[in-house]
């Protein structure tokens, strides 16, 4: 049988779908979280230095390697459980402890992460968060529970995966710097289903954040933005004013495009991945199958009053940037044109003034000639008659009559040769 070629990615991009399984958990538990990111052109990071901290981490406990190059990890870190990924943009980190806390929600299990090795960190924390898994009691006391762990006004609770489990979060950051999450799985919920909705909670938080930078850069641009669109308005009301030069106003206006683009060049990354973290965010939330919890708010909810003006305000930004963009090229090319126009009059009037000089110019050209022929002819007609002279007594004639006879025929052989050199060099 003939051997079949796979291509080069085939393996590579199939054992990629499976790479990032879901962990398995079981209350009581808790899950400590934390995602990392490079302030600036965390795109092009050094990712051999995130691995190298993770190795350094894993060291510290004995824990098995990852392969070189990977971007995900899974295993055994002391008594706990680790999951590390490498996205494009940032960095997480998951530890699973087993029981629970003294205290519901107790930052000493950040402790997880020593503390030389946070400060060495390559990178910033973009989120963290603590999250408590236990067996789910009768609602009256998982509500009394959710009032005195969140704050009751941006609390988000429901009910997911029909019933499976309750989950909660009010999306703020607690006094030691971390969000809080709680989940009450039911009885019976298997572990990966209820280490599904960990992970959920997760990657809600996380892109969550991510896709809130793109709302910081267009709040940040907004006061320009303004600035420049009023700029661009100014400069097309001029446009119709005789008085002031296109090129002038051309010049102004290439330079609002330039700035525009250079804005829209370095926002576009932003916006274009606010744009994919927001349908992420949205399509997390979706699978879990939220239910109403005693009328409290769910995730869908909150994300719709909170999330979703903010997310508009990005594409608002977006949208006027680009718009901005289109009506200053628009208006170049309106300009270019009537420069052109007004640059094809100015030719035309040089062409005509042109032509005029050159008509004057024939004519004196002309004038000159004649000129030229007489004043040749002068000299030709003297220098004859010294050479004719002697030829004049025997011919019985006198020097005048003798010069009045060679005149003609010099003056038409001068007229001659001019014209011959006129025409050899036209």
């Amino acid at each position: 049988m003939t051997q079949i070629k796979d291509h080069s990615e085939r393996y590579r991009l199939s054992n990629e779908l499976h790479a990032r399984p879901f962990p398995s958990l079981s209350a009581p538990c808790r899950a400590v979280f934390l995602a990392v990111k490079q302030a600036e052109a965390a795109v092009a990071r050094d990712r051999a230095a995130d691995l190298a901290h993770l190795i350094d981490l894993l060291d510290r406990f004995g824990a098995p390697h990852p392969q070189p190059g990977a971007t995900h990890w899974h295993g055994g870190l002391g008594k706990h459980h680790m999951k590390w990924e490498s996205h494009t943009e940032f960095v997480t980190y998951t530890v699973f402890l087993d029981g629970l806390g003294e205290r519901p929600f107790d930052a000493a299990d950040f402790e997880v992460f020593p503390a030389d090795w946070r400060a060495a960190m390559p990178g910033e924390r973009v989120t963290s968060a603590l999250i408590r898994v236990e067996p789910r009691p009768a609602e009256p006391e998982v509500l009394d529970r959710l009032d005195a762990w969140f704050v009751p006004e941006s609390l988000a609770s429901s009910r997911v995966l029909d019933d499976a489990a309750v989950v909660a979060g009010d999306f703020r950051i607690d006094s030691h710097g971390h969000m809080r999450f709680a989940v009450f799985p039911t009885e019976g919920t298997g572990q990966r289903r209820v280490g599904r909705v960990v992970q959920r909670l997760c990657e809600i938080e996380t892109y969550k954040t991510m896709s809130m930078l793109g709302f910081a850069r267009a709040k940040s641009l907004g006061k320009r933005l303004a600035e420049i669109d009023h700029a661009l308005n100014s400069l097309v009301g001029s446009m119709s004013d005789a008085e002031k030069p296109a090129e002038e106003t051309l010049r102004e206006l290439l330079q609002v495009s330039a700035e525009l683009e250079d804005i829209s060049a370095q926002a576009s990354f932003r916006f274009g991945a606010t744009e994919a973290y927001e349908a992420i965010v949205l399509q997390r939330v979706q699978v879990m199958r939220e239910e109403r919890l005693a009328g409290r708010q769910t995730f869908h909810e909150f994300m719709m009053r909170r999330y979703d003006p903010a997310m508009r305000t990005v594409k608002s930004t977006q949208g006027r940037l680009a718009g901005m963009s289109d009506r200053a090229m628009r208006a170049s090319d309106l300009l270019r044109t009537r420069v052109d126009v007004e640059r094809s009059a100015q030719n035309q009037a040089l062409l005509e003034s042109m032509d005029k000089r050159a008509d004057l110019q024939l004519r004196l050209q002309t004038t000159v000639e004649g000129l030229s022929v007489v004043a040749i002819s002068y000299y030709a007609v003297s220098l004859g008659g010294y050479l004719a002279g002697p030829l004049a007594y025997p011919l019985g004639l006198d020097k005048v009559e003798l010069m009045a006879a060679i005149t003609l025929p010099v003056v038409l052989a001068v007229w001659w040769i001019i014209r011959r050199i006129r025409h050899a060099y036209h």
